[in-house]
Order: structure tokens, then C-alpha cells, then sequence
């Protein structure tokens, strides 16, 4: 791992987002995480809690929880020390294992997103055959697939990218490490690099993307055949707050890893960075939850029994 100045790289330094305005950032930063634990958290407990919320479609959001917590966990801690620190300086193999948990949670989650698609179209399209095909191994087996999925995806972008020479100047134009900020450090040409984050993510990415497409394809379908305009309206509704998520979290991940080396931009990138590390997971909790009655009932009787239970 060396150039013609036998440089060799032992870590990296992540230049962050602005060197001006660090304590104002940590403070915005902070608390954007802080609420973001909670909102996901909130959903979790929801549904463990409440009787009325286990079923399919609440198993997978609270996976999808879950997932968002340890997702914006992987950047959000680094990057509020580093506001604080003059060293922002992380080791080769700590930036390897950064990388490949952002990786594995950003696939996981795809696949997650194409799983509550699939939940919706059987909900939606066979409301007599639901609870047959969407039973409990049926819904463990489409989790532990959409971890499969995203672990091995992980490990071929990560394996691939750390195996390339680093050399020169040691400096990530990021808060976190991700492959096209890496792919911009090494020397030598990345294009065997660049074909793979096309083929395996592109084909990942696009692939959940399809399955998510299709089934909400024939979820309109369904919904538009249906007479009762009450009914097409809560049919509807159960589906909308899960499309904005998948277009902002397709739609910034789309733009961030489906472009040449040569189209990467500097305040741009961090910028889209930010968008889907670390504003999905926060707006997620709110986006589910504010469109959901019954997780807002659930949500205030276990409030009333926090309070009760303190009088007492």
C-alpha cells in the first residue's frame, strides 16, 4: 500500500462539515440524534408493549427502528466528538469497520423497506389470505433474508475498497467514511472499484427498488378498484408515510453511490451524506407515526400508565 513516495497510510482524517461554526453544529447535531434515539425508540416500546400493534406491519417497522437507531450510531457519535476534538483522526481499521456497519444497516434497511412493501401488497391486494402468508416465520425469514442481503453486500464494497492502495494525502472530505470519499484517496485507478459499487449496489439497490415498485404497482391497482371512498382513503394512507421513505432514502443514496468517481463534489456529498445517515432516520419515527392512529393511541396508554404508575 504504497506510491512512489512509499507513503504508506495508517489512518485517515475526517475533515467534518465546517471548521467555523463546530460548537453551533455539535449543539444542532446533538440534539438531532438525541431525538431521533427517542422517536425510534418510541415505536419499539410501542410495540411491545401494546397488544393492538402485534401484526405484521408493526413487526417490521419496529425492525426498521431498531435498524435506524444503530444506522445514524454508526456516524452520529464520531462526528459530535470530532466537533469537540482537535484529533479527528480515525485508524485504518476503524474506518474499515465504519464503513462496513454503514453499509450492512444502509442494505439491511433497503430490503426492509421492499419487505413493508411486500406487507402492504398482501394486507391490501389478499386481506383473507394475510394472516396465512404473513405469519410469524414468514415475517422472521423476510427480516433475517433482508440482513443476509445487506451483510454480504457489505462485505464485498468493504473488502474491495480496503484493498486498494491509500497513499499522498490521508484526508476524508466527509464526517464519516464511505466509499466514494476512500475511492478519491487511492492511487491507482479505482475503475474495477467503480464497477462493482455499480453492479453489487447498483443491483441491490435497484433490485429492492423493483420489488418495492412492483408491489405498490398493484397495490394502486387494488386500491383503485375499490368503490367505497373511505376505503380507498385508509387504504391509502397505510401506504403513503412508507413511499416518502423510500424516496428520500432511494433518492440520496441513488445520487450518492450511482455517479462516476469523476462527478464527485465536495459540500455536495457531505450534504447528501447527512441527508441519508443522518435526517432519514430522524424523520422516519415522525413520518410513521404522525399518519398512525392506532400508534398514537397505543403510544398515549402507555404514557397514561407511566403516569399512573408514578402518582402511585
Amino acid at each position: 500500500m504504497s506510491n512512489t513516495t512509499e507513503t504508506i497510510i495508517s489512518d485517515f482524517t475526517l475533515v467534518g462539515l465546517s471548521a467555523k461554526w463546530e460548537i453551533f453544529l455539535f449543539i444542532v447535531f446533538f440534539l438531532l440524534y438525541i431525538i431521533t434515539l427517542i422517536g425510534n425508540a418510541s415505536i419499539i416500546l410501542a410495540y411491545i408493549f401494546s397488544p393492538n400493534l402485534q401484526n405484521p406491519m408493526y413487526f417490521f417497522l419496529t425492525n426498521f427502528s431498531f435498524l435506524e437507531i444503530f444506522y445514524i450510531s454508526t456516524t452520529a457519535p464520531r462526528m459530535l466528538a470530532d466537533f469537540l476534538s482537535k484529533n479527528k483522526t480515525i485508524s485504518f481499521y476503524g474506518c474499515a469497520a465504519q464503513l462496513y456497519c454503514v453499509l450492512l444497516l444502509a442494505g439491511t434497511e433497503f430490503y426492509i423497506l421492499a419487505t413493508m412493501a411486500y406487507d402492504r401488497y398482501n394486507a391490501i391486494c389478499h386481506p383473507l389470505l394475510y394472516t396465512v402468508i404473513m405469519n410469524k416465520m414468514a415475517c422472521i425469514q423476510l427480516v433475517a433474508g433482508s440482513w443476509t442481503i445487506g451483510a454480504t453486500n457489505a462485505l464485498i464494497h468493504t473488502t474491495f475498497t480496503f484493498t486498494l492502495p491509500f497513499c499522498g494525502s490521508h484526508k476524508l472530505n466527509s464526517f464519516f467514511c464511505d466509499v466514494p470519499v476512500l475511492l478519491k484517496l487511492a492511487c491507482k485507478d479505482t475503475w474495477l472499484n467503480e464497477l462493482i459499487v455499480f453492479i453489487f449496489g447498483g443491483g441491490m439497490t435497484v433490485g429492492s427498488l423493483i420489488f418495492t415498485i412492483i408491489s405498490y404497482v398493484k397495490i394502486i391497482s387494488t386500491i383503485l378498484n375499490i368503490h367505497s371512498t373511505s376505503g380507498r382513503k385508509k387504504a391509502f394512507s397505510t401506504c403513503t408515510s412508507h413511499l416518502i421513505v423510500v424516496t428520500i432514502f432511494y433518492g440520496s443514496v441513488f445520487f450518492m453511490y450511482l455517479r462516476p468517481k469523476s462527478s464527485y463534489g465536495k459540500d455536495e456529498d457531505k450534504l447528501v451524506g447527512i441527508m441519508y445517515t443522518i435526517v432519514t432516520p430522524l424523520l422516519n419515527p415522525f413520518i410513521y407515526s404522525l399518519r398512525n392512529k392506532e400508534f398514537k393511541i397505543a403510544v398515549k396508554k402507555i404514557l397514561k400508565r407511566i403516569v399512573v404508575t408514578l402518582n402511585h
